[in-house]
């Protein structure tokens, strides 16, 4: 792939490979999503919520996963035919400007520094494993460290540094998760029928705490408002969109750009298999084992509660484990979203009129730029609020709101600016619709229930 992916050109035209395996070696894209949703969504705002609900809302969490994949892709489709980045796609949106910017745009901007409160829940969570392992040490000092070390990566590394960690990060944790979810079967407090049955009845907790958990973990787990918008940087850094090229109206071009939407929806569905069955897995522990035991995973506590879903399945020797899985999955977590808010941030500024975020040069400084004032930034929003399971609900909350921003752009993309050539059938129809009806579904409910109505 040529140096600058966010530029098309007909040199950089591949025809898209037709068989799975030849497919295999361009996936990539939706397993850092991964590695970004599993961090925040699965290990906190999933077991806090199963801690507090009990087996409820298990469906919750499933339907989070699966439903926003449609509006997913539809960003995807747009992305490859297009080349167009997010930022880029939100100023040509329906309404006025101020500026140079869409009102969206803006929108978007506020939305996300609120949601810092969010990552800085991640940074804390990941000092307060290392102060586990080496107490005594004053926390500012992990703090310090984890930003400089997640600056250094991000400033300096290109895709596929990001998509490898990612990878190998998300898949240790995983196979831990899972390993305890197994092991959970041969203790006192095993599943049953019945926890499974009360979790898919449909039901919301009743409580006004645990609705701003259940909106909180509609938001964060699975792919988030800003998850989906980063997964078209990820699209066109791998490549998606210069492989296809610019429309010129030829049969040609319909058929590449089919060709990679399709290579798309197979890296987007294996991604969505792969957090699922982490999320319901992290679920499921919190509903057993913290929620039986009135536990709650909260404040400099957190680290102490969660370790509980290890140590009561795999015995006190998991806590080791937990400690290194943990730190891997929230370090990967980190690493993810300040790739991913690096790039979002830099475009969203490109679009007020500061630079060009084509140019590759521009880029490179703006993204260099916002991998060292982040991660500074949540420090300080950690040291500030000391909870960080709260804050990465608050973020979660702040989650489904963009959400519905994401929503509302993927009907525009569809239906107004999509590509006649490239339409897709009645399934995939449904599919867009159930997730548009859930999403606003969910969130609407959400808010009547945290406002106690």
């Amino acid at each position: 792939m040529q140096e600058n992916p966010y530029v098309l050109s007909a040199d950089a035209v591949v025809e898209p490979p037709r068989t799975f395996w030849a497919s295999a070696r361009y996936l990539g894209p939706g397993l850092i999503l991964s590695a970004s949703i599993v961090g925040s969504g699965e290990l906190i705002a999933t077991t806090r919520l199963g801690a507090e609900a009990g087996f409820v809302a298990l469906w919750v969490i499933l339907v989070s996963c699966l439903v926003k994949v449609a509006i997913q892709l539809e960003f995807g489709r747009h992305a490859i035919a297009t080349g167009e980045t997010t930022m880029a796609a939100f100023n040509r949106l329906p309404g006025p400007k101020f500026g140079k910017a869409n009102w969206s745009v803006w929108t978007w901007l506020v939305l996300m520094l609120v949601k810092s409160v969010q990552v800085g829940g991640i940074v804390g969570g990941v000092a307060l494993i290392l102060l586990v392992v080496f107490p005594g040490v004053p926390i500012w000092v992990f703090l310090v460290c984890l930003a400089v070390s997640v600056s250094l990566l991000v400033s300096l590394g290109y895709y596929l540094l990001i998509e490898r960690t990612a990878i190998v990060m998300i898949g240790l944790f995983t196979l831990l998760t899972l390993t305890s979810l197994l092991m959970l079967q041969f203790t006192e407090n095993a599943l049953t029928v019945e926890n499974l049955a009360t979790g898919l009845s449909f039901q919301f907790p009743l409580s006004e705490g645990a609705m701003l958990i259940v909106l909180g973990a509609f938001g964060i787990t699975g792919v988030g408002g800003d998850e989906i918008m980063v997964y078209n940087y990820w699209l066109i850094e791998k490549g998606y969109a210069r492989y296809t090229g610019s429309d010129d109206g030829s049969e040609q071009w319909a058929r590449r750009a089919r060709g990679w939407i399709r290579i798309m929806y197979i890296d987007a569905l294996l991604s969505m298999v792969v957090y699922t069955v982490v999320t319901a897995a992290f679920y499921l522990l919190g509903a057993a084992i913290l929620h039986s035991r009135g536990l709650v995973p909260e404040s400099t506590q957190v680290v102490e509660t969660l370790s509980r879903l290890y140590t009561e399945t795999l015995g006190p020797q998991a806590k080791v484990v937990f400690l290194i899985g943990a730190f891997v999955v929230l370090y990967s977590t980190l690493f993810a979203a300040l790739a991913a808010w690096s790039r979002l941030f830099g475009d969203a500024f490109s679009q007020i009129g500061l630079y060009d975020f084509h140019d590759a040069r521009q880029r490179r400084r703006a993204i260099a730029f916002f991998s060292w004032v982040f991660p500074a930034l949540w420090s300080v929003l950690y040291l500030t609020f000391e909870a960080p399971a709260f804050m990465v609900i608050i973020g979660g909350v702040i989650t489904t709101v963009i959400l519905l921003l994401v929503v509302y752009a993927a009907i525009d993309f569809r239906y107004r600016r999509g590509n006649s050539r490239l339409k897709t059938g009645r399934g995939f129809e449904v599919a867009f619709w159930v997730s548009v009806v859930a999403i606003g579904g969910v969130a609407v409910r959400g808010v009547i229930g945290v406002l106690g109505g």
